[in-house]
């Protein structure tokens, strides 16, 4: 197991603790302040907690050797796994809480003791916002290693578990803030709409989570290419060596968060030997292997540059 892997292991790890440990105050608190807001977060922390499960579940089964049966791995089990969280886990925590706070508008006032519930709150978010620096941290240090920005590493990041996991405590926090709010205008009117509303909107923040999680799963497990820069990275690395003549051809897909495709048509001068050419192309592994983060199966297709010129092959699964 790679470094990589096991600090994302403890990542999700303490993400789950944390919303197993919050959950279980969240539904005591619900029930005795009979906050649908307290209701709705204890879902929602439900739900992270299973996600957090299936993600574990993830590493472990990605991590396996490759075989004949697949010969790259198992890398994309990772983006399954998250698409099933993403649309299985978090739209039922969506749907008990959008459920919960509809209820909440048609039932009459429940419990009135809101002081358990507020130090509830303080705990979840303590626990909770340990588990998102830990999450933050680990997306920056991923971030800085690829040279990128936060954004547009989370924009193009292909580990998901990692993304989850800081998506998940992301709308954790925002969360806890909506639970609150509904708590307190509660308190101050009244009125159980405004806990009803916040239940509502912790049920839509889940749904707009899920949707985003689900499309960059969903976008990966069919086969995404590599970005542009790793793209211009690879153009680069093969066009330099001496006897290319050009680049005719380059697809890429990604095939787990550390495994990458990459199949090129290269035009070699006519005037070095086959021999030669199979040098060239153990080079441009072995340089590629070092520029490229993760793992790169590079497969080298030699093609006279005048057959290049007429056609294209079809097109693959990116490039």
């Amino acid at each position: 197991m790679s470094s990589r892997t096991s600090s994302t292991r403890v990542t999700v790890l303490v993400a789950g603790a944390a919303n197993l440990f919050v959950a279980v105050i969240k539904v005591v608190a619900g029930v005795l302040t009979g906050s649908s807001a307290l209701l709705a977060e204890a879902a929602h922390s439900a739900a992270d907690t299973l996600d957090q499960v299936l993600l574990l579940a993830s590493l472990s089964r990605s991590s396996r050797p490759a075989d004949r049966q697949h010969p790259f791995g198992y890398g994309q089990e990772r983006y399954f796994y998250s698409l099933l969280a993403a649309f299985g886990i978090f739209i039922a925590g969506a749907g008990f809480s959008v459920f919960e706070g509809i209820m909440a508008l048609t039932r009459p006032e429940g419990g009135q003791d809101v002081l358990i519930g507020y130090v509830v709150l303080v705990i979840a978010g303590i626990a909770e916002g340990i588990s998102f620096v830990r999450a933050l941290l680990q997306s920056r240090g991923e971030a800085r290693r690829k040279r990128r920005s936060l954004r547009v590493y989370l924009q193009r990041s292909t580990d998901t578990t990692v993304k989850t996991a800081l998506f998940e405590d992301s709308a954790a926090m925002v969360g806890l803030a909506l639970a609150a709010a509904g708590l307190g205008l509660r308190q101050l009117t009244g009125s159980p709409v405004y806990d009803g509303a916040a239940s509502i909107a912790i049920g839509v923040l889940l749904v707009v989570i899920a949707i985003r999680l689900g499309s960059d799963s969903k976008e990966l497990l069919i086969g995404r290419a590599a970005d542009q820069a790793d793209q211009r990275a690879i153009q680069a690395v093969i066009e330099d060596q001496p006897g290319v003549d050009r680049l005719l051809e380059l697809q890429t897909m990604h095939i787990g968060p550390e495994d990458l495709i990459v199949a090129a048509r290269v035009a070699f001068s006519d005037d070095i030997s086959s021999d030669s050419v199979e040098q060239l192309s153990e080079q441009i592994d072995r340089l590629l292997a070092e520029r490229l983060p993760g793992t790169a199966h590079v497969f080298i297709d030699p093609t006279d540059d005048t057959a290049g010129r007429r056609g294209q092959l079809l097109p693959g699964p990116g490039g």
